[in-house]
C-alpha cells in the first residue's frame, strides 16, 4: 500500500531514465473511473507543467515514480474542472463519516498498485482520517518514507473506505462530475445529520440541504437550532425554501417563517400552495408563547358516535401519518370537542364499539391563548401525550404533543 503523501513530490524519471519533474498534484477523473489515479501533475521548475497519464506509469516507490514512456510522449497541463485533485480537493478536507455520524478531516489517502498490461495503476482504497495520517502529514518532506513508516506503524488506524465517502461540496463548479451521491445523508437520521451540519460552514450547510430531497432537508432543518434554521432557510431559493417548509408539520414551519425577515417569510408563503400557506398564516396568528403558537393543526378529528372499526378503516383510507396518531379527537353533532382516545385504546377495542364508550377522562383541553406555562402544568399533572387545543366555540383545531413542550422548556434551559 502507498500513502498520497508518499507520492506527492515524489521524483519522477522517463522510460529512458531521465529525470521529469515532481509529482506536485494527483488527479481523479470520476467521469471515466471513481477510483482510479488518472493523472499526475508534474512541476518542472520555471518550465510548464507536464501530465502522465495513468497508462504511462511504469512503477511507484515512496518518493519515486519511474514512467513506461518518454517526456516527450507527456502531455502539457491543461486545467480541467472535472478532475478530482487528491492534494486540493481532498487533502485537509472535511468529509462525513456516515458510520460515525460526524465530521472528519482527511489527513491522507490510501493507495492500492494495481499492474495493468505492464504498467502500474495507484487506486484509491480508503482515506486516513486517523493520526497515521496525520503524521505523516507532518513529517513529509523532512524524514524519509521508509522512517516515516516506522513511526506510524505504532498508531492506532483510523480509516474510511473510499465508497463510503460523502464530501462536502461548497463549490459545486470544482466537483461537478463527483461521482458521490447524496444517498447516504438520506438515509441517516435527521438528527445526527442536524449535529453534523452544526459543526459545518454555512456554505458547506447549504451544500448538504441542497443535496437532500424536500422530506429529508424539512426534517433535518427542523432539528437545527432556531438560529441555524433561519441562516439555512434565508440563504435558500423563495421556490426551494417553500418547497421544503411545505414538507414540515403546520406548527414547526410556522415556528420557522415567524423567525424570518418579514419579506422573506411573505416571498416563502408566496411561493407554497394555497392549503399549505393558509395553515401555516393561521397558526402565525397566535402568539409564540401560547397554546395555539404551540399546537399542530394535523390532527384525526371524527364523531363520537363513530364505531372503532370504522375510525381504523378511515385511518387507513386517508394514510395518516403516524406522527398525527396519539389521541383521535371526537367531536359531537355541534363539532364541539366530545374528548379523546388514545391510540393504544384504539387496538385493544372490540371493532364495534363506539369512540364515545372509550373516551379517555377526564375531558382536557385548552384554549389557543392560554399561555404555555398552562400547557406545561397539564401535562405535567396529568401525564398526557398529547392536549387537544379549541378555540372560542369549544371546536377543537389542533393539538399539542409532548415533544412540542419538551422542545420549548429545553429552548428555556
Amino acid at each position: 500500500m502507498l500513502h498520497a503523501t508518499e507520492v506527492l513530490g515524489a521524483e519522477t524519471y522517463d522510460a529512458q531514465g531521465n529525470f521529469v519533474g515532481r509529482v506536485k498534484e494527483m488527479f481523479i477523473v470520476p467521469a471515466e473511473q471513481p477510483y482510479r489515479v488518472s493523472r499526475l501533475l508534474l512541476s518542472r521548475g520555471q518550465y510548464r507543467p507536464l501530465v502522465a497519464r495513468y497508462d504511462q506509469i511504469a512503477s511507484v516507490v515512496p518518493g519515486r515514480v519511474n514512467l513506461s514512456s518518454d517526456e516527450f510522449a507527456l502531455e502539457l497541463y491543461q486545467p480541467n474542472e472535472g478532475w478530482l485533485a487528491v492534494q486540493k480537493d481532498l487533502l485537509d478536507q472535511q468529509i462525513i463519516d456516515t458510520n460515525g455520524r460526524k465530521v472528519v478531516r482527511v489527513n491522507d489517502v490510501d493507495l492500492a498498485e494495481q499492474r495493468n498490461n505492464g504498467n502500474t495503476e495507484l487506486r484509491i482504497t480508503q482515506v486516513d482520517v486517523g493520526l497515521p495520517g496525520a503524521v505523516r502529514r507532518l513529517l513529509q518532506g523532512m524524514v524519509p518514507p521508509m522512517a516515516i513508516r516506522r513511526i506510524q506503524a505504532k498508531l492506532p488506524p483510523r480509516n474510511i473506505r473510499w465508497e463510503f465517502v460523502n464530501l462536502i461540496e461548497p463549490d459545486p463548479l470544482r466537483r461537478v462530475k463527483l461521482r458521490l451521491t447524496s444517498e447516504k445523508l438520506e438515509k441517516m437520521h435527521p438528527a445526527d445529520l442536524a449535529d453534523i451540519m452544526e459543526e459545518l460552514s454555512p456554505d458547506e450547510r447549504q451544500s448538504i440541504i441542497a443535496s437532500l430531497d424536500e422530506e429529508t432537508a424539512a426534517e433535518t432543518i427542523a432539528e437545527l437550532d432556531k438560529r441555524l434554521q433561519t441562516q439555512v432557510v434565508e440563504k435558500l431559493d423563495p421556490e426551494k425554501a417553500a418547497d421544503i417548509i411545505e414538507e414540515m408539520p403546520p406548527d414547526e414551519a410556522a415556528d420557522l417563517l415567524a423567525s424570518l425577515e418579514p419579506e422573506t417569510s411573505q416571498e416563502v408563503l408566496d411561493e407554497m400552495g394555497q392549503r399549505e400557506a393558509q395553515e401555516v398564516e393561521g397558526l402565525l396568528q397566535f402568539g409564540e408563547h401560547t397554546a395555539g403558537g404551540i399546537m399542530n393543526t394535523e390532527i384525526v378529528i371524527v364523531g363520537e358516535d363513530a364505531t372503532r372499526g370504522e375510525v381504523i378503516d378511515y385511518i387507513r383510507f386517508n394514510q395518516i401519518a403516524p406522527d398525527e396518531l396519539d389521541n383521535i379527537v371526537l367531536i359531537n353533532r355541534d363539532a364541539a370537542l366530545a374528548g379523546t382516545v388514545p391510540v393504544a385504546r384504539l387496538l385493544l377495542t372490540e371493532a364495534d364499539a363506539r369512540m364515545s364508550e372509550i373516551v379517555f377522562q377526564p375531558l382536557l383541553s385548552v384554549k389557543a391563548d392560554a399561555p404555555e406555562k398552562d400547557v406545561f402544568e397539564i401535562f405535567d399533572k396529568y401525564n398526557l401525550r398529547s392536549l387537544t387545543v379549541v378555540n372560542g366555540t369549544n371546536q377543537p383545531i389542533g393539538a399539542i404533543t409532548v415533544d412540542d413542550v419538551v422542545n420549548r422548556m429545553m429552548a428555556k434551559i
